[in-house]
């Protein structure tokens, strides 16, 4: 990995208030808040009319004033996995005062997975910029983030990294498994096997109606190990979450408890300048690695950790994380892996357990949240189920595995622990879709020519063309469903649900919208996979063939943005003007005070 700058410092950072601009002692809200100008007393007097005051006893807001901290909350209606934050929140807020701190709770875009399309990875970036510019404006010196739903984490690890203000996150936890026919659903992994059975005939109107009334109970994110819980993992792994809060089912009551701490300990991160600078190191963010490889994560967790890489001035290259799956195996027997679900793993002691596990591959001197190094905090005794140990993985295969090739010269990533060994090396002719649409109408068709050697393939579905949603796991078609077929190679630009399984390339870059290989690509082309080898490519010359583009849909508003700024998959599909990519782009540059 690439650092432009010491693990704990960076050049011209706010964590040097004279290169800010900022004044040299005391707090980052002083620059608002301090002084006997007309300015100055504004603020002040519009805290006062919200019923905040910053100081206690102090003239002019100069001395004893308390820290002000934002808490940001993506609570809303719109989305089951964010409702139960509110109650955090004000968790959050008793901690802030009690510290000492003046609490200013702000609502930011909810991000629903279930809801947001044509994906909320579309907007993902959106949500980074207003948790970012609302810090840069307004004079907060500390901020705790809380959210839960899938972008809605990595959002916030972007801005976070970007600010440098003391910061923490605080997740709303995993919902309780409903059950169907006896069994306990796996949020979206249960939901493809039971579509799966349905459109083979083996699910009628009645069972599916049922299972709608189970999905549809519940608040929280999802029970398996899917993009949710994986970038909780991830912000606990990296020391921005406090340790014991990423795996907690919502509602448990430990977690008003750990809200609460989260608001008394970021007021002492404030005082003590604890910056995520401080966490976001290469040493950081090669435990997240490793802690990725070892629960066997989504892979959307990759595209997230390279752009908050990004954001430090640091590269996470594709091949860094099949170098560390192949040294860490999966440990976490927890769907669509393995069989277990986040509860289980919540019982055997969420990621303080699974970093225990995984010591002797980790960088021990790492911070964390509390302001321990990660050593010092490491739970005693043995792992327990669904933990297992190295020496007795969960599976054979690593959590990733990354291919290069004529069809991907800038990579593509397999979840091959959840994949079919057998055809993770494979060779049979492509059956191409070029958009979302003509793959639907297709693929149960009954005159469509496929075999279970076919190799589905669905481009013009990247970061550009539509802004990368989870289309990647191909449907089988139901001709070969009711012949038994459960698994085929499935090829793809765009991405997968983390609760997602099957033999599918993801990712795939650079993509069919900027002249990826996918646009060239035709029925009937011979596609040859040998993950083992790391290699993905077509016998055919498609040079000379003319590129199928995805049209281009939207012509005003936030799509427009995106489309002329987002970067490929392995550079975090973050902006190209939001990546730190030489040492000058680290600063953040604080705001005129001023009259408004």
């Amino acid at each position: 990995m690439l650092s432009f700058s010491g693990p704990n410092e960076r050049p011209d950072s706010p964590a040097s208030p004279a290169s800010s601009g900022l004044p040299t002692s005391g707090l980052r809200s002083d620059a608002w808040l301090g002084g006997d100008d007309e300015v100055a007393l504004n603020h002040r007097a519009a805290l006062r009319a919200a019923g905040l005051r910053r100081s206690a006893g102090s003239r002019g807001g100069r001395s004893r004033g308390r820290p002000l901290i934002g808490i940001a909350c993506t609570a809303s209606d719109l989305n089951r996995c964010d409702l139960g934050l509110t109650a955090l929140a004000e968790g959050v807020r008793r901690g802030v005062r009690a510290a000492g701190g003046l609490p200013l709770r702000f609502p930011v875009m909810s991000l629903s997975e279930d809801l947001i399309k044509p994906t909320a990875m579309l907007y993902r970036n959106l949500l980074a910029i207003e948790v970012e510019e609302t810090i840069r404006s307004q004079p907060l010196d500390g901020i705790v983030a809380l959210g839960n739903c899938d972008k809605t984490v990595p959002a916030y690890l972007m801005a976070l990294a970007s600010a440098d203000i003391p910061a923490l996150i605080v997740t709303g936890g995993f919902r309780v498994p409903a059950t169907f026919d006896g069994e306990p659903l796996g949020s979206g992994t249960a939901l493809w096997r039971l579509y799966d059975a349905r459109r083979a005939g083996l699910l009628g109107s009645a069972e599916w109606a049922r299972l709608e009334a189970c999905l549809g109970q519940g608040l929280g994110a999802c029970n398996t190990m899917g993009t949710a819980s994986t970038m909780a993992i991830m912000a606990e792994t990296l020391g921005l979450a406090l340790p014991g809060t990423a795996v907690l089912a919502s509602g448990d009551p430990r977690q008003s408890e750990l809200a609460e701490e989260a608001g008394r300990r970021i007021v002492a991160m404030v005082a003590d300048g604890v910056r995520p600078s401080s966490f976001l190191t290469p040493a950081g963010f090669g435990n997240a690695l490793t802690v990725l490889a070892a629960v066997g994560g989504s892979t959307n967790a990759v595209i997230h950790l390279c752009a908050v890489a990004g954001r430090r001035g640091l590269r996470l290259p594709l091949r860094q994380f099949a170098e560390v799956s192949a040294r860490v195996p999966v440990i976490a027997d927890v769907a669509p892996i393995g069989t277990g679900l986040m509860p289980d793993l919540a019982g055997a002691g969420g990621v303080p357990a699974v970093l225990a596990a995984v010591a002797s591959q980790l960088d021990l001197s790492v911070p964390v949240a509390t302001g321990a190094t990660l050593g010092e905090s490491l739970p005693p005794g043995p792992a327990r189920w669904p933990l297992g140990e190295l020496a007795a993985p969960v599976s054979t295969l690593p959590a990733f595995m990354v291919v290069y090739g004529n069809l991907a010269p800038d990579g593509a990533v397999i979840k091959a622990a959840a994949a079919g060994p057998a055809l993770l090396r494979h060779r049979g002719p492509a059956i191409v879709f070029h958009s979302y649409a003509e793959m639907r109408s297709r693929i149960d068709d009954p005159l469509l020519d496929v075999t279970p050697d076919s190799v589905l393939v669905l481009a013009g579905c990247g970061p550009a063309g539509m802004a990368m949603p989870e289309w990647g796991n191909i449907p089988i078609p139901a001709r070969l469903l009711g012949q038994g077929v459960t698994d085929m190679l499935r090829i793809t630009d765009g991405r997968m649900s983390g609760t997602g399984f099957g033999t599918v390339v993801l990712h795939v870059a650079p993509e069919s919208a900027v002249g990826g290989a996918l646009a060239r690509l035709r029925d009937g082309d011979l596609v040859s996979l040998d993950a083992y080898a790391g290699s993905l490519s077509v016998s055919a010359d498609l040079s000379g063939r003319e590129p199928v583009l995805p049209p281009v849909r939207d012509v005003r508003g936030w799509p427009v943005l995106h489309r002329m700024h987002v970067t490929q998959a392995p550079e975090g599909c973050d902006y190209d003007f939001l990546q730190a990519l030489t040492p000058d782009r680290l600063a953040f540059a604080e705001p005129v005070i001023g009259r408004s």
